[in-house]
């Protein structure tokens, strides 16, 4: 079976207690490579992986020095593509809210819902209601909450694992320096004639210090009022 590439990224780092992220890049176009994140929760020897990218030989070492993968986690439908690989890889279970369109396989052994079980121990799975494809969000509870999201809030530090092109674009077609609701991602997943304001409102009653998207860069502390501005700016009275 044909994977994707291995695409740039930089080595596994700790973020806290048994969480680790390895952040890289994704070539969007024949021009633009824009930044994105992978979570690798471990719990006991088992790993859970949160928004896959796919490693270098030597990085795979590493990251099996932590433990075994277990677990594949995808937090949002437009996310998935080096899934295959670790599937094949490790064999681990695959946890996904059905019915997303842009990546079909690998088939879920473990549907997401806010009512279900997780792949990790002491975590809060929130589902974005009415969205034009499902998408979610993991928080931990570590230190004072660390918030895992895919491309619905996304923080951006620097641009860094962003070629010189996107950098260049990004505070124009709105990704300035800052945490921020995505909004390429609101635009596709905003029903018509709807709004996604009380969806963000409710998340926001969850309590985290700490973010981590599949793109940009993490934010270690201030999470919860930084979140809470991207809202007001997102959604204005």
């Amino acid at each position: 079976m044909d994977f994707a590439p291995v695409y740039a990224h930089d080595p596994i780092e700790q973020i806290a207690d048994d969480v680790f992220m390895a952040g890289g890049g994704l070539k969007l176009n024949p021009i633009i490579n824009i930044s994105r994140n992978m979570a690798i929760v471990r719990r006991g020897d088992e790993l859970t992986l949160v928004n896959p990218i796919r490693l270098s030989e030597a990085e795979l070492r590493r990251l099996d020095a932590l433990g075994t993968v277990r677990h594949i986690t995808r937090l949002g439908a437009f996310h998935g593509l080096d899934d295959p690989f670790y599937m094949a890889r490790y064999r681990p279970t695959f946890w996904c809210q059905a019915g997303g369109s842009t990546y079909p396989e690998p088939p879920i052994d473990h549907v997401l819902t806010e009512d279900n079980e997780l792949p990790i121990d002491n975590a809060k799975l929130f589902c974005f209601r009415n969205t034009n494809q499902p998408e979610c969000a993991l928080l931990l509870a570590t230190g004072g909450g660390l918030l895992l999201t895919c491309d619905a809030i996304q923080h951006y530090g620097d641009y860094s694992n962003n070629n010189m092109p996107a950098r260049m674009i990004m505070p124009f077609i709105g990704f300035p320096k800052t945490t921020l609701i995505g909004p390429v991602w609101l635009k596709l997943m905003t029903p018509k004639g709807a709004t996604l304001r009380s969806e963000f409102e409710r998340l926001f009653e969850l309590e985290f210090d700490s973010l981590l998207s599949a793109h940009g860069t993490l934010l270690d502390t201030g999470a919860g009022e930084a979140v809470h501005a991207a809202i007001a700016r997102a959604f204005p009275s």
